[in-house]
C-alpha cells in the first residue's frame, strides 16, 4: 500500500475487473487488507478510506465495463480462443454456467466470486446484455462489493484488538470464504452427475 498507494490499487482493482488476466489478482484480500491496515494507527495519513472507496468504485466500474464491450465486441471469438497461461476457457465457462442459471444478477453476485468475477462481464457482453441493464447492476455490484469488503476491514482494524497481527489467517480466511460459493457448486455439479450416471 505505501509502495502503490491510490494509483496501484486503483490498477489492481480495474485490472482485475477489467481484463482477463485479472483472474490472477487479490480482489477481496486486497480491500480487506486495505481498510484493515487504514484502521491502524501507524498507517494513518497516508491513505484516507472514503478517497479509497470512491476510486476503487470508479475502478470496479470502469473495469467491468471495459470487459462487458470486450465480449460484446469480440462475442463467439472469444469462446474459440485456444487456452494459454492468461486465458483458461474453462473459467470462461464458470462464468457462462454462472450466467445462464442467475440472469442478469450475475453481474451483481459474480463480484463476490472470484474467477467469475472476472470473467461475467465478459460474458454477459458477449451474450448480449441490453447495455442498459449491464450498467445498472454493474454500478450496484461495484458500489456493494468495494464498500462491502473495505468497510469489514476497517471494522476489524478499528474494532478487534491485534486484528492486523492476524493478517495472513484473515486472508486466507477471506479467500476460502470467497471460494466457497464455486466448491459448493461443483460438489452440486458431482453429485447430480452421479445420481444420472445411477438413474
Amino acid at each position: 500500500m505505501q509502495w502503490a498507494g491510490y494509483v496501484g490499487l486503483f490498477a489492481i482493482i480495474f485490472t482485475e475487473t477489467g481484463l482477463f488476466f485479472g483472474f490472477l489478482l487479490p480482489g477481496d484480500s486486497l480491500l480487506i487488507t486495505a481498510g484493515l491496515l487504514i484502521a491502524q494507527p501507524q498507517f494513518s495519513g497516508l491513505l484516507d478510506i472514503w478517497k479509497l472507496g470512491f476510486l476503487l468504485t470508479a475502478a470496479a466500474i470502469l473495469g467491468d465495463n471495459t470487459n462487458y464491450w470486450v465480449g460484446r465486441t469480440a462475442g463467439p471469438r472469444i469462446f474459440a480462443r485456444e487456452d494459454s497461461f492468461l486465458f483458461k476457457r474453462k473459467h470462461l465457462a464458470q462464468a457462462e454456467a454462472f450466467y445462464a442459471r442467475h440472469g442478469a444478477k450475475t453481474v451483481v453476485l459474480a463480484r463476490f466470486v472470484p474467477i467469475v468475477r472476472t470473467f461475467a462481464p465478459l460474458v454477459a457482453g458477449a451474450a448480449r446484455m441490453p447495455y442498459r441493464t449491464f450498467v445498472t447492476y454493474s454500478v450496484t455490484g461495484g458500489i456493494a462489493w468495494i464498500w462491502s469488503m473495505l468497510l469489514l476491514g476497517y471494522f476489524l482494524g478499528s474494532r478487534v484488538p491485534g486484528a492486523a497481527k492476524y493478517l495472513e489467517l484473515l486472508i486466507i480466511g477471506v479467500i476460502a470464504v470467497s471460494l466457497l460459493p464455486g466448491v459448493l457448486h461443483w460438489l452440486r455439479a458431482r453429485r447430480a452427475a452421479a445420481a444420472a450416471a445411477q438413474g
